[in-house]
């Protein structure tokens, strides 16, 4: 998948989170997606969307970008015509709370296989 592909794939997912639109989640996620988080990890896109939808502490959240960086990970081949290269998105931003209060920043590394989100680990601030 090509760069810009994978920003826009990236966004979604929080667009996703933010609007509430699980169905939207789930289909950017890998059937073995992970999500490593420093409280838990959450294995699994049904457990995580499960989670997300019934089980975190904040529903009424939103995740203001800073930053999307991206890089391909297999150097032997052109990532710009090969999509088995694995790519990392890295987004950088903001967890605010409904009134637009900073709760926490953080950093997501994603990585892609394909066009699925295949991991996730969550490193806050």
């Amino acid at each position: 998948m090509m760069r810009p592909a994978l920003l826009q794939r990236t966004r979604a997912y929080y667009d996703a989170i933010d609007g509430d639109d699980y169905d939207r989640l789930a289909s950017l996620l890998a059937p073995s997606f992970a999500h490593d988080r420093p409280d838990r990890t959450i294995e699994g896109r049904g457990q995580f969307v499960q989670f997300m939808r019934e089980e975190r502490p904040q529903t009424d959240t939103t995740h203001p970008l800073d930053g999307l960086y991206c890089r391909q990970e297999d150097s032997a081949v052109d990532p710009a015509h090969d999509d088995t290269a694995t790519a990392e998105v890295i987004a950088r931003g903001r967890l605010l709370d409904a009134d637009g209060e900073r709760i926490v920043g953080f950093v997501d590394v994603f990585t892609f296989a394909g066009d699925d989100i295949e991991r996730i680990e969550t490193y806050t601030r």
